[in-house]
């Protein structure tokens, strides 16, 4: 807008909201789309904007011009550049930094010498905070600072199961000291601060960050490298936390199915209590994919996190003999890259005690130690060996050099310290075969790995990440959402797994780790922002603008799909509501809110007796039955897991985008369904910001159905609100009818 007409900055910034409220329908939407008033060496804002918002100002008196906010490429460690959450110093406004935001991460610790977690620019501590710097071993109150505002340790559940643990060996630190690994790993995804030139051993090498880095840390350790997390430990982290005053918890953890009750599982009481104070929780999805109904933490007060790729592959060049050369994924970065060894089939090395079924996919001890030494083993993965975890270790201990492991197709790499661990499909694995059954002396070679960014479709659904439906509530659709969980560079302890090159062991600062581990602080990190932008919104609210503006299409606009035996389009029980989108969150239009009182009628619904449910909810309960609430809960989805005839369901939306806005239902039913909407048109006003409507689903088919799939769209033009439908028809007397 030129020069300043006013000298005041505080008058330059309401002329500002001034004009665009002429625009936008007010004052209030107006500051609420300002991100940037520049009011000091010239005039001017940056907003979010429609394209025919953008033509329309560009024509108003005294605007110079108007230009796109354009995103500036650097080296980076990738995930958050995909999710195109841009760095620090390109960011548009405080809010998308998490400035203001407490993040705390329940997992193994912290490694503070870590360079993600300098305070070099981070704000004080805030009065609000109650938290402590916790001593213990190796680890002082000066080893907190404006980063890490906070760290506990939890031990007393652990010791009462496994007794005393001895920590005088190295492997483990009483105190908030990570020796693992892991909990550094997810702090740092989630809020560390920028490191130049990161890289695991040269891999995956620029500028590593978390998704909230002016966000503070507070640590809370209630898992150890020696094995397991007590649940004890983690209801009192819960408990600390909240008084501590957190304003996101990230859960990297959880059991496998089967699954405890609601009112027995540490989890889902300790997050109740965080989300009735305000606090969003975050959890992982779990790591037993790609099977079906293995989701946990599936209570409907949190986030539940589904793993997914993106597009940076890690190509591993193989030459043959006859120097043909085939190409697989790994984290290949040692020595003899120029060498030359003898390659052999497992099922041809077979141990005098084992058998061939057991040596084609080196299951441990199958292998003949004399014929294997100093050789290349060629691996196929088998239904009880789905990685090759378990063949690494048996081609290490009878002297291999190296494996090559054909599996079903998949972008998570695993990553090997002691030998070059080459992963191909099956295709090449047989191709192999044939070269190896037609040469006289079969030898092949490896070259050091590459990296590679743009080149693979992304992102899909992890193969290991846990799928719905959930086990013990299945209206409620889990997982919630997916984020980047596959090969995630980010910091570690240097006291954990030490990278052998060259016969020496090198700590690591960084390294590449998968898991829905990883993809649970990325969400983290995106509700960090999406707090310190809209402090007012409670847990639900963002857990909704999280859902209903995910994407369900890969970066070239096809179908997302889901690793698997085979591949697959994916649907609402691999990722949720889709692949989180954090900048269309920032502004979902509209949200789906609930308060404790509603997760309390959801915990009677489930048939919990009311001594229970208050002894969980530290509230006098009195349950009263109601048969349809499951299905009524104010979830930003609607599933149905058993249609019979006809069922009419209720939500009620509330608005946060421009005060005067019409959204039009639009419906894409899911197959052998139809959906009707009433109202299909909702008008909100400044005396209207609540609207019930009802969806009624009619199922046409005569037999017993499937799960299938379908959308429900409210659009005001800008906003695009996306409830994902799930429904599975059950026929009454279906036996009879037959």
């Amino acid at each position: 807008m030129g020069d300043k007409l006013h000298d005041e900055p505080e008058l330059v910034q309401e002329s500002h909201h001034e004009l665009l409220a002429d625009i936008v329908g007010s004052k209030e939407a107006a500051k609420e789309s300002i991100l940037y008033s520049y009011k000091h060496g010239f005039s001017g804002f940056a907003a979010v904007l429609t394209k025919s918002q953008e033509k329309l100002i560009a024509d108003f008196p005294g605007v110079v011009g108007v230009v796109r906010n354009r995103i500036i490429s650097s080296h980076t460690t990738r995930s958050w550049d995909f999710l195109q959450v841009p760095q620090l110093v390109d960011r548009i406004s405080t809010g998308h930094s998490g400035a203001g935001a407490i993040i705390g991460v329940m997992d193994t610790g912290i490694w503070p010498e870590s360079k993600s977690f300098r305070d070099e620019g981070m704000a004080e501590v805030p009065s609000r905070w109650r938290g402590i710097c916790q001593e213990g071993e190796g680890f002082n109150r000066s080893h907190c600072n404006r980063k890490i505002i906070g760290a506990r340790w939890y031990i007393k559940g652990y010791e009462a199961e496994f007794g005393k643990l001895n920590a005088s060996d190295g492997d483990e630190f009483l105190s908030p000291r990570d020796a693992g690994g892991h909990g550094t790993h997810t702090s740092s995804t989630a809020t560390g601060g920028l490191v130049e030139n990161a890289s695991f051993m040269g891999l995956a090498r620029g500028l590593a960050r978390g998704g909230a880095p002016s966000a503070w840390l507070a640590v809370y350790k209630v898992c150890w490298a020696t094995g397991g997390c007590a649940e004890a430990d983690v209801l009192a982290a819960f408990d600390d936390a909240i008084f501590d005053g957190v304003d996101v918890l990230s859960v990297s953890l959880g059991s496998a199915p089967p699954l405890a009750t609601y009112v027995e599982d540490a989890v889902a009481i300790g997050s109740f209590y965080a989300v009735a104070k305000g606090i969003s929780v975050v959890c992982s999805a779990g790591n037993s994919g790609p099977y079906p109904q293995t989701i946990t933490n599936t209570a409907p007060w949190v986030v539940t996190v589904a793993a997914s790729t993106i597009d940076r592959a890690f190509p591993t060049i193989i030459t043959l003999g006859n120097n043909q050369t085939i190409v697989g994924q790994a984290l290949y970065t040692g020595k003899n890259g120029d060498t030359f060894h003898p390659i052999v089939y497992g099922e041809e090395i077979v141990a005098d005690d084992s058998d061939e079924d057991s040596a084609r996919s080196c299951d441990s001890g199958s292998l003949n130690a004399t014929l294997a030494r100093g050789k290349v083993i060629l691996c196929f993965e088998s239904r009880s060996q789905r990685s090759n975890t378990i063949a690494r270790r048996t081609v290490l201990d009878v002297k291999g050099v190296g494996l090559i492991f054909a599996q079903s197709p998949t972008k998570d790499v695993t990553l090997s310290l002691d030998i070059p661990c080459i992963q191909v499909d099956f295709a090449i694995g047989t191709y192999l075969l044939t070269y190896m059954e037609s040469s006289r002396n079969p030898v092949v070679k490896f070259s050091f790995t590459k990296t590679v960014v743009g080149q693979q479709i992304s992102p899909e659904v992890a193969f290991f990440s846990s799928r719905g439906p959930s086990s013990i509530s299945a209206t409620v659709l889990k997982p919630d959402i997916a984020a980047p969980g596959v090969n995630i560079l980010a910091s570690w302890s240097p006291a954990s797994s030490p990278a052998i090159i060259d016969n020496e062991a090198r700590p690591l600062d960084f390294k590449i780790e998968s898991g829905t581990s990883m993809s649970c602080p990325h969400i983290s990190g995106v509700v960090a922002l999406l707090k310190a932008a809209h402090p007012k919104w409670s847990p639900a609210a963002i857990k909704s603008a999280l859902i209903t503006t995910a994407s369900i299409e890969d970066e070239y606009g096809q179908k997302t799909v889901a690793e698997g035996a085979p591949h697959k389009q994916a649907d609402p029980f691999d990722y949720g509501g889709g692949h989180v989108d954090p900048d269309r969150a920032m502004h979902p239009g509209l949200v789906f809110d609930m308060d404790t009182s509603d997760y309390i009628r959801f915990l009677c619904a489930l048939g919990y007796n009311n001594s229970a449910i208050s002894l969980m909810t530290r509230t006098r309960t009195r349950c009263k039955k109601s048969t349809t609430f499951l299905v009524n809960l104010n979830l930003p989805s609607i599933t149905i897991p058993e249609l019979k005839q006809n069922l009419t369901v209720s939500r009620t939306v509330t608005n946060v985008g421009p005060i005067t806005s019409i959204y039009v239902a639009r419906v894409l039913a899911p197959a052998g369904t139809r959906v009707t909407v009433e109202p299909s048109v909702l008008s909100f006003d400044s005396t209207r910001k609540k609207i019930k409507f009802k969806v009624t689903f009619c199922s046409m088919l005569r037999i017993q159905g499937r799960y299938s799939f379908g959308n429900l769209f409210l659009e005001d033009g800008f906003h695009v609100v996306r409830i994902p439908l799930i429904v599975r028809t059950v026929i009454d007397d279906f036996y009879a009818q037959i």
